[in-house]
């Protein structure tokens, strides 16, 4: 058994598919109409009424019990497209007590999106602020040697 994707449900599938195809900048893998196959392994479903999922579950419901996480090393523009396109944050960009700049919103069925810088570019950035290799790992919880070995020359 092998890990395929993960499946949000969604009210809208064409609005959900402009939402990750052209503010996210994801291509689709699939498109089987309702049911959608993004290129970084994220499948949209808009399910009816009918189907099981849907009589069993509260599919249309607005809980977050978990988030979608996104890394881009251009954290900068990435909340800027998003601001600029008025969707709902649940938080601006700013910097976790880790040293990691990330921002959380939410997607038309209300999940919840993180996206953040990667391992390397936060590392770095906080080189480039000052902080020695000794620092960075106190501050991020990231062993010594991995900092080491992150920091670019």
């Amino acid at each position: 058994m092998v890990f395929h994707s993960t499946v949000l449900f969604v009210n809208d599938i064409n609005v959900s598919k402009d939402f990750y195809i052209h503010l996210l900048g994801f291509s689709v893998v699939n498109d089987f109409g309702k049911n959608v196959a993004l290129s970084n392994g994220l499948t949209l479903w808009e399910i009816g009424p009918d189907y099981v999922i849907t009589r069993k579950l509260k599919t249309r419901s607005k809980s977050n019990r978990f988030e979608i996480y996104f890394e881009t090393q251009n954290i900068d523009q990435a909340f800027q497209v998003l601001s600029q396109a008025g969707v709902s944050f649940l938080h601006p960009l700013h910097e976790e007590p880790w040293g990691q700049r990330t921002f959380r919103f939410f997607d038309p069925d209300h999940h919840l999106v993180e996206i953040g810088e990667p391992l390397d570019v936060f590392v770095n950035n906080m080189s480039k602020r000052g902080l020695t290799p000794a620092q960075i790992s106190e501050k991020s919880g990231i062993p010594l040697g991995k900092v080491v070995g992150l920091i670019w020359k």
